[in-house]
């Protein structure tokens, strides 16, 4: 999840693209993009995101800069509006955004949380150990697992499923790292892709849903462009991995007891949130936070029965092996919920808190104004949504869409899944685009770097634009 900067003119401009806020009609709105106050908090933000650009440099978490500039921000726009007896309308709207913050937090934490419950529960671990076993070729790894991030990544986040493949490539790969470099960039595009066309996907798209902009079934229409721009770059990568088998090192992966009735759950817990908001009109989170609470008891029902579900398990079993390793989980300890919610991504969730309280604050001042009248006004709209997408690449999609979403243009439908595709996929052309390239390249650090992936950003640039003529062809209809 990353970005950039220049002159004050190109400064304002990207500012107001990218990190603009919701807009409040408020006759008492005064514009400070002329005063001492607004240069500052542009400065201010400039720098804080500088800060988080650098985190892999000066290893200062992302969350830490952004917090406090929107702190120190919303501060000097409500010392302002307090001195000129005006602070009613500078706390609607700091009460506002953080409304919109607070919805999309509880939506993600829940989902963080069933996905740390599966993580416990051994089910990835499960799927990796199966596929390195199976005596697969490197290639149809390769393909297997960019396929399956892509279909894994619509349900579960981008992030996660990214680490899950990266994890399978190199163990498979051992000392091969021609083939785990490639197989990482693969990875990234795939799961950026397979976000795109699911609410559930990206934070992008489930702001985008929960704005109300795209109903839930439309993007599923964006299913084709998103699988073209993942299959045109993974064809031509396929060409430069070797047919040779891959060693697996026999290691036997059970499940623990609840896997699949947590996936299970986690399902229920997505149509309830889909269910509510398109029946009932209530937000997805109140879907999200019930689900939670099924979450909640059967979690219960583990901690209850655990000592006589695996006391009978014991007694049944003949083998040796089978009833030492039942015996080690009878004794281990007990599912706790809370534990999964605390290990959920706080500093994700916090610096999205800052980027849109930072954002926020900046529109309220009057900078999303200008630039809303300079990229949707002055512009056509493809030509708009696909810079969007582009300028994403370097600059963190998340406050790239939430500005777009508080600009609030009048697009046609095929125009706000354009910019929902263009935001998704085009952080795929650098590593640093999006979070699930910034996090392999930890994961495998040395490997897959900056310079192993931009060497593939000309077939990726490629897909990326094959997906836009895709969407503009087929679903020509929604524009």
């Amino acid at each position: 999840m990353l970005q950039k900067y220049k002159p004050l003119g190109v400064l304002l401009t990207l500012i107001a693209v990218f990190f603009s806020p919701n807009l409040l009609a408020s006759s008492e709105l005064v514009d400070l993009t002329s005063h001492g106050i607004g240069y500052a908090a542009l400065l201010l933000f400039a720098f804080a995101y500088c800060l988080v650009m650098l985190e892999d440099v000066i290893h200062l978490r992302k969350s830490k800069p952004v917090l406090v500039a929107a702190g120190i921000i919303w501060g000097m726009i409500g010392f302002y509006y307090s001195q000129h007896g005006m602070s009613h309308d500078a706390e609607a709207a700091f009460r506002h955004n953080l409304l919109e913050y607070s919805e999309l937090f509880f939506f993600l934490l829940v989902a963080m949380t069933y996905i740390n419950a599966m993580e416990e529960r051994q089910l990835f671990d499960a799927l990796r150990a199966w596929m390195v076993n199976k005596g697969f070729t490197l290639r149809f790894i390769f393909w297997l697992t960019g396929l399956l991030a892509f279909f894994i990544s619509p349900v579960a986040d981008n992030l996660t499923t990214a680490l899950l493949m990266c994890a399978i490539v190199m163990k498979v790969g051992g000392q091969n790292s021609k083939f785990i470099a490639i197989a990482c960039v693969n990875i990234v595009v795939a799961a950026n892709a397979g976000g795109a066309f699911s609410p559930f996907g990206d934070i992008t798209t489930l702001m985008v849903w929960q704005k109300g902009m795209v109903q839930f079934g439309t993007f599923f229409s964006l299913f084709i462009p998103a699988a073209v721009n993942f299959l045109v770059p993974a064809v031509i990568m396929s060409f430069f991995i070797s047919k040779e088998v891959a060693q697996g090192d026999g290691e036997v992966v059970h499940m623990k007891r609840g896997a699949r009735r947590i996936v299970a759950l986690f399902l229920v817990t997505i149509s309830f949130a889909v269910l509510g908001h398109s029946m009932l009109g209530m937000p997805p989170v109140l879907g999200m936070m019930t689900g939670l609470g099924l979450l909640q008891f059967f979690a219960f029902f583990l901690r209850k029965t655990h000592k006589v579900y695996y006391s009978h398990a014991i007694a049944k079993t003949g083998d040796i092996v089978e009833h030492e390793r039942l015996r080690n989980l009878g004794e281990g300890a007990l599912f706790d919920i809370f534990t999964k919610v605390a290990k959920a991504e706080w500093d994700t969730l916090l610096f999205f808190y800052g980027v849109v309280l930072c954002v926020g604050g900046l529109g309220f001042i009057g900078y999303l104004g200008m630039v809303s009248e300079a990229m949707y006004s002055n512009w056509d709209p493809t030509y708009a949504n696909v810079t969007v997408g582009v300028l994403s690449a370097i600059v963190d999609n998340i406050p790239v869409m939430f500005a777009v979403l508080s600009m609030n243009p009048d697009m046609s439908t095929g125009q706000w899944l354009l910019v929902t595709l263009t935001a998704g996929v085009g952080g795929s052309m650098l590593s640093i685009g999006s979070a699930a390239g910034v996090a392999l390249m930890g994961q495998a650090r040395g490997v897959y770097t900056f310079a192993s992936h931009i060497k593939w950003a000309p077939v990726i640039a490629l897909g990326y634009v094959a997906s836009i003529l895709t969407h503009l062809w087929i679903n020509s209809a929604m524009f």
